[in-house]
Order: C-alpha cells, then sequence, then structure tokens
C-alpha cells in the first residue's frame, strides 16, 4: 500500500488553470457538493453534469478532498465552498504533512514538473491530470522519477469512458482493424490525449509514428500502430460538437461510438488512483503513459517541421 491508513485517505487537490475546473468537479466527486454553491461554477457543464446525479453517485469510500490550493486564492474559496473541502492552504507546500496523496489538477503538461516536484521529493503519491507533459525534458524528468520508485499516475478519462468500454474488451465482431479515427475539441497540447487515450487502450501499444499536417488551431494527426492501423485524430480549436467521437473500421464491420457521460469517466478514473494507493498496484503499466507522452511530444515536433513524419524512436525519455 502507499497510504498508511486505507480507510482514510486525505487528498489534497492542488491548481486551477483557465479552461480547466477539475478542482470542483474532481473534489464532488469524492465529497459531494452543495448544489447551491456549485451553481455560480464558471464552468457551466460542471454542475450540469453533477445535477443529473442521484445522491448516492457521489462518494469513494475512505478517501475525501481534505485540502486545497488553487493558483487564484479566490477560486479555492469557491471550490471549498462547492465542494465541501474543510481546508484552504495558502501555498500548495503546504498539505504536505496534512494529507496522504496529492492530486494535480491542472493539465499544462510543461508546468507539471514544477508543480509536482516538492510532493514527489516528499514521498508523496501524486496524480497528474493529463497530459503528464508535452515536452522530451520534463518526460526525462518524471521517468526518472519512476525508475526511483515515486507513485506517480497520470491518465486522461477517456480511457475509462463506459460508452467505448466493448471495444476495449474485443473489437473481432470488426474483423481485422485497419483504421481508427478519433474527433476532438481544443488543443492537441492539452487535449490531444483526450483522443490518444480514447483509443489507445482499444490498440494497445506499438505505435510506430506520427504525421501531423494540421496547425495550432486545427491538428490532423496521422498515426501508425505495429498492428498495422492506420489512426487519424483530429483536434480542432471550436470543435465541441464532436468531441470524443470514435470510430473503428475493420474487414467485417465498422462502429461510431460518441462520449456522453463524463461523471462516469472521471468518477471511474478517480477510483483507479485510489486503488493505486490502497494496493500499490498500477491501474496499467506506466510504460503506456510514456509510449502516450511520445505521441504528444511527437505530434508537436511535426507540425513545428512542417508535417514531417516523426518516428515514435525519436523521441528519447532519457535525455538530459
Amino acid at each position: 500500500m502507499l497510504v498508511k491508513d486505507t480507510n482514510t485517505i486525505r487528498l489534497g487537490m492542488l491548481g486551477m488553470v483557465d479552461g480547466n475546473g477539475h478542482p470542483y468537479s474532481w473534489s464532488a466527486i469524492f465529497n459531494g457538493y452543495d448544489r447551491d454553491a456549485m451553481s455560480t461554477c464558471p464552468f457551466a457543464g460542471i454542475p450540469a453534469y453533477l445535477n443529473k446525479e442521484p445522491k448516492e453517485s457521489f462518494g469513494i469510500p475512505g478517501a475525501k478532498v481534505t485540502h486545497v490550493w488553487t493558483d487564484d486564492p479566490a477560486d479555492a474559496e469557491k471550490v471549498a465552498k462547492a465542494s465541501l473541502v474543510p481546508n484552504i492552504v495558502k501555498r500548495p507546500e503546504d498539505v504536505i504533512g496534512q494529507v496522504d496523496a496529492v492530486v494535480i489538477a491542472t493539465d499544462k503538461g510543461h508546468e507539471h514538473v514544477k508543480r509536482c516536484r516538492p510532493f514527489v521529493e516528499a514521498g508523496l503519491p501524486v496524480f497528474v491530470d493529463k497530459p503528464m507533459v508535452d515536452n522530451e525534458k520534463d518526460l526525462a524528468v518524471f521517468c526518472r522519477w519512476e525508475k526511483e520508485g515515486r507513485a506517480i499516475m497520470s491518465s486522461s478519462c477517456m480511457r475509462y469512458c463506459k460508452e467505448f468500454a466493448p471495444y476495449r474488451m474485443s473489437v473481432h465482431n470488426l474483423g481485422a482493424l485497419r483504421f481508427a479515427s478519433v474527433t476532438m475539441c481544443k488543443t492537441w497540447e492539452r487535449y490531444g490525449i483526450h483522443a490518444l487515450e480514447s483509443i489507445y487502450p482499444i490498440l494497445g501499444p506499438g505505435f510506430i509514428s506520427v504525421r501531423n499536417t494540421g496547425t495550432i488551431e486545427r491538428n490532423i494527426v496521422h498515426l501508425k500502430h505495429a498492428s498495422g492501423v492506420d489512426v487519424v485524430l483530429v483536434v480542432s480549436a471550436d470543435m465541441y460538437g464532436a468531441f470524443g467521437v470514435l470510430q473503428l473500421c475493420g474487414t467485417a464491420g465498422h462502429v461510431e461510438l460518441s462520449f456522453s457521460d463524463t461523471f462516469y469517466s472521471f468518477k471511474a478514473q478517480l477510483q483507479a488512483f485510489v486503488e493505486f494507493l490502497r494496493t500499490d498496484r498500477r491501474p496499467f503499466p506506466f510504460e503506456e503513459t510514456v509510449e502516450l507522452m511520445k505521441i504528444v511530444i511527437a505530434g508537436i515536433r511535426s507540425r513545428e517541421e512542417d508535417g514531417r513524419k516523426i518516428m515514435i524512436e525519436e523521441i528519447n525519455e532519457n535525455s538530459n
């Protein structure tokens, strides 16, 4: 186990950046929430999906968010009130000695080494919001920490979405897969991992190359997999109407699936982290996260180099 008392796990929810309301939603999933206070959440989608859930949907047994810190102190006050977090700290490091693990609830990969370092060095387990990193240098740091035995986990909630679950178990009814696509909104740097982790648990490890022929606003990313499957990911800034649309095409059939249940995916993701804390058994190998980060990095590099085909082996997780 990674915590002293598996029945009373205290979590610190740390960080909040533009466009990301995870401190509200993730804390509410653990603690429950005040409906009136949550109604003023600046991310309207959060109370919309929380309000659909019955009271018994909330809570992960034996774990609570007990402390919160946000980049803007005013946000921490609002999160604490809405998501029933009893303690607000002035500095993120103030949770050391007060919690059993921390959640870095921000999705800017280039910030994560700095945000995680105090807690990794203090020996606290860390869950890092996706993407863990967006550059080679920081990937090397996380890989070094993991080799030192540090308890670090990172994922997209799309790994856990229920809509795609049947095809994570089997795609045999489609024959031999030949092509897959996923559409997503916002940026490749922050949301490309959502598209990637939609298809990755279906195909598994073995991505060979990445070519991004798009732009910062509209990324068109062609991946080749060792199984022979071609994957196209489209991450377009304003394409909110096609968040998480997955297409699988095989020699005997095809299917199109759409992500819809945000609450389920977030809760399943957080439950996986809590189970990791209780058992010291990862829900999936850290090597998968490394490969996914290499694809994120390769997608950025390819776009910056006018669509050059980047071999995954070019991305070095041991760089200095």
